[in-house]
């Protein structure tokens, strides 16, 4: 089934064509009117040119079938390709009839605004490339648009009409699965439409988990840690590890000995219940007098982030300190770990 984008608006159209799959656009008047543009002839040949290789459906208006031909014949000149252009004709008698000579003369026709089987019948015995019935627009009047379009796929079926019978007026996903179900030969959609044919909630959250996991498995624990190390020495004071944990924003910091070894992890938890018992003279004391633990949970920063995850569950803890060559170069917190999904 063919697919087409139905717009006049430049950035869609850029957006929608760089998927490199689509058959064409189509245009109308009303559509230019509602962008602003003014210059309908440059509009023509500037989308010409964004749908390349793809084919352009624009407007062929007149007031008799030769005035529609002249039309046709007036924008081919413009520049636009007779292989890759399909002149839109309302229907009417005028417009079969119109259909017929462009046909004749090469062109292709899309016989569009159909709103029954007569209509689309017409079209079909004038030659017509596309027959285009708006089903959201017959929807909207409270008729069954979806059986004229299945009537429709069936006359081209039964009789052999070498017509595309073309969904068209797409308000919403649903429409997309109800023109495939019904055979219809190609469909026209909006960007709004199309861009969420491929979504799908379940979709969604299996991709997610196959990121998790694949992220899990993959990449190393220095990948993710911070850049700011929260490391305190053990002759500085409660003050001064306040001050890294405020600045990494990170709720511990690392204490270390002059040599830079670990000697233990101190916890905002540490703090605020140090505060409470002994008040705020307990910001002046030493790192060393406020070890909360000697032997803190550590990781190295080659190990995976699975090992890593593994180990926040094991020991039910929000920090682990990240070390290399027996000293600690950063710390991981559960809380970034939760916020890449990597943890629940």
């Amino acid at each position: 089934m063919e697919l087409y984008l139905d717009s006049v608006d430049f950035k869609e159209i850029e957006e929608a064509f760089d998927m490199g799959f689509l058959t064409g656009l189509t245009t109308t008047p009303t559509f230019m009117h509602r962008h602003g543009i003014t210059d309908i002839d440059g509009a023509i040949v500037k989308l010409a040119g964004m749908v390349e290789p793809g084919i352009l459906q624009v407007e062929a208006l007149g007031d008799t079938a030769e005035e529609i031909l002249a039309e046709a014949k007036r924008l081919l000149a413009l520049g636009l390709d007779i292989e890759k252009t399909v002149f839109k004709i309302p229907v009417s008698n005028v417009g079969v009839k119109a259909c017929k000579l462009l046909r004749d003369h090469g062109m292709m026709v899309n016989v569009h605004l159909v709103y029954t089987l007569n209509q689309a019948y017409m079209a079909m015995q004038a030659g017509a490339t596309y027959v285009c019935p708006l089903v959201g627009r017959l929807q909207d009047q409270g008729h069954d648009a979806l059986t004229l379009v299945q009537s429709c796929v069936d006359a081209v079926n039964y009789y052999g009409y070498d017509t595309k019978v073309m969904f068209s007026s797409v308000r919403h996903a649903e429409h997309v699965r109800t023109a495939i179900m019904s055979g219809v030969h190609t469909i026209t959609a909006p960007w709004k439409v199309m861009k969420t044919l491929t979504s799908n909630n379940f979709t969604t959250v299996g991709t997610d988990q196959f990121v998790e996991h694949t992220r899990l498995m993959t990449e190393n624990v220095k990948d993710v840690m911070q850049d700011f190390n929260p490391v305190v020495k053990d002759d500085e004071t409660i003050f001064d590890a306040l001050s890294k944990m405020t600045e990494s924003g990170l709720g511990a910091v690392s204490i270390v000995n002059g040599t830079g070894e670990l000697k233990g992890i101190f916890t905002d938890g540490d703090l605020r219940r140090n505060l409470k018992e002994k008040g705020k003279a307990f910001l002046d004391n030493k790192m060393a007098d406020c070890v909360s633990s000697a032997n803190p949970i550590t990781i190295t920063q080659e190990a995976r982030l699975y090992d890593a995850v593994a180990l926040f569950k094991e020991k039910e803890i929000d920090t682990i300190i990240v070390m290399a060559n027996n000293k600690p170069v950063g710390m991981l917190d559960i809380q970034d770990f939760v916020k890449q999904n990597l943890v629940g």
